[in-house]
């Protein structure tokens, strides 16, 4: 993933704006895009700063955590689930569309992932 742009450029850009200069202008001024001016002089409007935002990191597995609980029990009950069958489970019975990734996520989370062993056999949680 790339890394945010300088604090310095971003705060020049915005006082650029800030004393007359257009967003576009500003944005190929400074070398930037057009869009990446406008976001960040709207983010000064909003929350009066231009630090940028956390990067990376998952964004989605939280909406899995309120059935946690009941994910977690159908694994302990059935070791031989698979994570597309999880997924299969959770769209019939809640509606809920997820990855396989984000279902891996949220058991990695609770510490119980499923290994195998040498044999090709499940050798349980861990």
């Amino acid at each position: 993933m790339a890394k945010a742009l300088s604090m310095d450029l971003r705060e020049r850009l915005v006082s650029a704006v800030e004393n007359g200069l257009s967003r576009r202008s500003a944005a190929k001024r400074f070398g930037v895009a057009p869009s990446t001016a406008i976001k960040w002089v709207d983010q000064v409007k909003r929350t009066g700063s231009v630090q940028p935002r956390r990067q990376g990191g998952d964004k989605r597995s939280h909406h899995l955590e309120v059935h946690a609980d009941e994910i977690l029990a159908l694994v302990k009950k059935d070791k031989d689930l698979t994570l597309a069958q999880l997924v299969e489970y959770i769209e019939q019975t809640h509606s809920l569309r997820v990855a396989q990734s984000t279902v891996w996520r949220l058991l990695d989370r609770h510490n119980m992932t499923l290994k195998k062993n040498s044999a090709r056999r499940r050798t349980g949680t861990t």
